[in-house]
């Protein structure tokens, strides 16, 4: 006999016979004669694929002709089991099962298209209580506690469980794990930045009877997502959208508004978010008319309800690709963050100059990490978008804001580069290399000069710090000058911004620079805008895992973590090294590094657990609100 809540479930035990697939078995194994104890029993309980995921309690009932005797055996934890064929969340591959179920660390990219930055993170779902805090979680999600008997036989369904998870890991709704936080202001809590691994999270989550935790933002919601749904077996991974698309009134087109001069501004409730992040789980889809089973998009940072609750999801990516908008849950909105088009509009009190559409720009990337021992990124943007011809995208200038226009064709740049065209001028924006932290910004802008006659053109560029989900803020930087170009010529223009413009502005970890340039024609007032937005790269962390190649489970071992100051200034911060069966605890020791000095700090660690583990390193600077990070897998042996 089994309970799990109002559920009870009575099994008889068979002497023999093979399990049901359809219902719980319980066979007697065999029988051991044991002269001091009697008779010793051994029976195997079967579950069928279609149970429920919960905590159990088993009881053992002994009927005689004159009594009746009820022992309790204990609880067991009953998941998803991805290598049961008869699952709904079996998973053909192997190697496939060990990167979406068993493995406990991976890398989440953030950033921007042409400069794609990595930070692992840990998963931590054997950690210590983890999975008693997931079953919590599924025990306090609003279904559960408006109808425990419905939830529980509910929970046979992967898709039900995902829709749930997305809903109780943001606490909009209940008495869910994370706030969200976009404001900068992390004050009262934890700097989403700064979290490393989803334990610390789910623990605080418990320990503080299950408030919400302060705060997350779209990586950690799915970081921490990732964990629960791996613990309960389901397969997952975490994805990364860049140029991610939020189309509130789903009309599929993005709105961007820019001054003359190529300030961006905040004006629309629509937004392209620079990278926006969710999961994807691996299911089957028995609710779907056709072939959809397979990988599902979950999101649970809180943007737009769905059903009256927050939370996105399972949307088969099948669905997405073939743009089956009809198909449950939240395919639409997927569909627009993936495939909206962004129109980019020049104004000037209240009235339209130019206007640009771009179609290539959202969901330029999709990408997650790669399955394998290789901390790589795999791109998956075909499983979600046809591999269409780049389009060129309409340049419709109205010289006075109103009236009649003209129309021209331009074509968008790909990567660090923007191009466009009006009357004969041709405009590109291109950066010289992928920025980094301590060295200048330096862009090219080429003007090519199509016609027979010469122009004189006024030139303005523009530079704000962005977050990646808000539009920017004040302008850092900025040029701007009258230039005539000769009859076919090209006139290139290098510029660069020095590290202290944009150091002292805090362009810190999260957020990013939007470079514009506007261009016009002095006599006709006709204008186009070119634009790009990228991050900053910041340096890493660099671990040394000494004798790696022969580290053993139980063996004290020896890393080295060292960081070299690029800045011109000294910085002070925590450094904070954690491992997942590596460290019992994390190490945390307060620094602070000249200008140019070099630090190096011995780490000792014991391996509790084989197989493949990470060693994460991060230091948190003071001042600058950032977050320097370094990692080092290592295979730890058996003894």
């Amino acid at each position: 006999v089994f309970t799990a809540g109002p559920l009870s479930e009575e099994v008889p035990v068979s002497v023999s016979g093979q399990p049901s697939p359809s219902q719980w078995s319980a066979i007697l194994e065999r029988r051991v004669p044991d002269p001091n104890a009697g008779r010793t029993l051994t029976v195997s309980l079967y579950s069928p694929a279609s149970s429920s995921v919960g905590v159990y309690t088993l009881h053992l009932r002994v009927e005689t002709r004159g009594s009746i005797k009820s022992h309790v055996l204990g609880q067991f934890t009953l998941l998803c089991n991805p290598w049961c064929q008869a699952d709904s969340v079996f998973l053909q591959s192997e190697d496939l099962r060990n990167e979406y179920i068993r493995n406990d660390f991976g890398l989440l990219f953030k950033g921007s298209p042409g400069n794609v930055a990595s930070r692992p993170w840990s998963f931590d779902q054997y950690e210590k209580g983890i999975l008693d805090i997931c079953m919590k979680l599924l025990q306090l999600s609003p279904q559960s506690q408006a109808d425990a008997r419905k939830d529980l036989l509910n929970r046979n369904s992967p898709v039900y469980i995902g829709r749930v998870i997305s809903a109780m890991v943001n606490c909009q709704d209940d008495k869910g794990v994370l706030m969200g936080n976009w404001s900068g202001k992390y004050n009262d809590g934890v700097n989403p930045s700064t979290w490393s691994g989803s334990a610390d999270i789910l623990w605080k989550w418990s320990e503080t009877q299950f408030s919400p935790v302060r705060y997350g933002q779209c990586w950690v919601f799915a970081a921490v997502m990732c964990t629960v749904m791996r613990a309960l077996g389901i397969p997952t991974r975490v994805v990364t959208n860049f140029n991610s698309a939020h189309d509130t009134n789903a009309n599929m087109v993005i709105e961007e508004y820019y001054s003359e001069k190529g300030e961006k501004l905040p004006i629309g409730r629509d937004s392209v978010w620079n990278f926006h992040v969710w999961v994807e789980s691996w299911m089957k889809r028995p609710d779907l008319d056709g072939d959809y089973d397979g990988w599902q998009v979950l999101d649970p940072t809180p943007q737009e309800t769905s059903a009256g609750m927050y939370r996105c999801g399972p949307a088969a990516v099948k669905a997405v690709y073939e743009q089956k908008v009809s198909a449950p849950y939240d395919v639409p909105f997927v569909y627009a963050e993936v495939n909206a088009d962004l129109r980019r509009i020049i104004i000037r009190d209240g009235k339209i100059l130019a206007t640009s559409v771009d179609k290539d720009i959202v969901g330029a990337l999709i990408c997650t990490k790669r399955p394998g021992p290789a901390m790589l990124m795999l791109d998956i943007t075909s499983e979600y978008k046809t591999e269409m011809d780049k389009m060129p995208f309409m340049f419709r200038s109205d010289a006075r804001g109103g009236g009649g226009t003209t129309e021209r064709f331009a074509r968008s740049g790909e990567g660090a580069n923007g191009r466009g065209v009006l009357q004969g001028i041709g405009v590109s924006l291109q950066l010289v290399k992928a920025p980094v932290v301590g060295e200048n910004i330096s862009f090219i802008v080429k003007i090519i000069n199509n016609m027979a006659i010469p122009k004189l053109l006024r030139k303005y560029v523009n530079a704000q710090n962005k977050e990646y989900n808000h539009n920017p803020t004040g302008t850092f930087w900025e040029a701007h000058d009258d230039l005539t170009i000769g009859p076919n010529e090209t006139v290139t223009v290098k510029h660069e911004i020095s590290f202290n413009n944009y150091m002292l502005n805090e362009v810190r970890e999260d957020c990013l620079v939007n470079l514009a340039v506007v261009i016009e024609d002095v006599k006709s007032q006709e204008r186009v805008l070119v634009s790009e937005e990228f991050n900053i790269s910041s340096p890493a962390l660099n671990i040394q895992i000494q004798n790696e190649s022969s580290v053993i489970i139980n063996t004290q071992q020896f890393a080295t973590v060292t960081f070299t100051n690029p800045f011109n200034v000294a910085v002070s911060g925590d450094l904070i090294v954690v491992g997942s069966g590596l460290l019992e605890e994390k190490v945390q020791m307060r620094l602070t590094i000249q200008p140019r000095e070099t630090m190096r700090r011995p780490i000792r660690f014991i391996p509790r657990m084989t197989g493949a583990k990470m060693l994460h390193a991060s230091l948190v600077l003071t001042y600058r609100s950032t977050v320097l990070r370094g990692f080092k897998t290592v295979t730890v042996q058996a003894a």
